[in-house]
């Protein structure tokens, strides 16, 4: 496996070929979550090959955007089976890393430990203190691709969200999931508030 070669490779395709709309799933959102995988890996002591596998599902799990934004899982599992195998992944081990991208399709459904770790991964920002800047990029974005519109559709869409989530690693249970709900209580006053008017 050359790790390096398929990271610069897939950084630059996502550079390169992204929509500009994305304001949400750009390349910072995969930066942000690979660096989130290296984090978690370090507190839930996993293997350094693991690691490999994670870091390199982690640099392709939202490549699919580069194809169309639906089905961009499938999309990106497609990216991963065409590139990687010329960076000496074997096809069990893009087995496991399409495996894990398909896990972060919501709702996410990880099937074993190595899934778990990036679906936590790619929605640590849920429990994070920068939730509310990370969340208006994708409200943005969900405006500019006409999913919603107003500020209120998109506060019920969140409330909605973060009810049904849950974080699936006992150090983001612990790290971020009380700071998760304190989120929620509060973006459940904004919508109640809307009930009022």
């Amino acid at each position: 496996m050359n790790f390096h070669a398929a990271k610069a490779f897939i950084l630059d395709k996502l550079e390169r070929e992204l929509s500009h709309k994305l304001y949400y799933h750009g390349v910072h959102h995969t930066l942000d979550v690979l660096y989130t995988i290296e984090e978690l890996c370090y507190l839930e002591k996993v293997t350094p090959y693991e690691e490999l596998l994670l870091k390199t599902a982690a640099l392709f799990h939202d490549s699919g955007f580069i194809i169309n934004n639906k089905e961009h899982e499938r999309l990106s599992c497609q990216i991963a089976r065409e590139n990687l195998p010329g960076y000496g992944y074997t096809s069990a081990e893009i087995g496991r890393i399409c495996g894990m991208i398909m896990a972060t399709r919501i709702p996410q459904s990880p099937q074993n430990y190595l899934e778990t770790l990036l679906c936590d991964a790619d929605l640590d920002y849920l429990g994070r203190d920068d939730f509310y800047d990370i969340g208006s990029t994708l409200f943005e974005e969900l405006k500019a691709y006409d999913v919603l519109q107003s500020k209120e559709a998109w506060n019920r869409v969140q409330v909605n969200f973060l009810e049904k989530h849950s974080f699936f690693t006992q150090t983001n249970k612990r790290r971020r999931a009380p700071k998760k709900q304190q989120y929620l209580e509060e973006l459940k006053e904004v919508v109640a508030a809307y009930e009022k008017n």
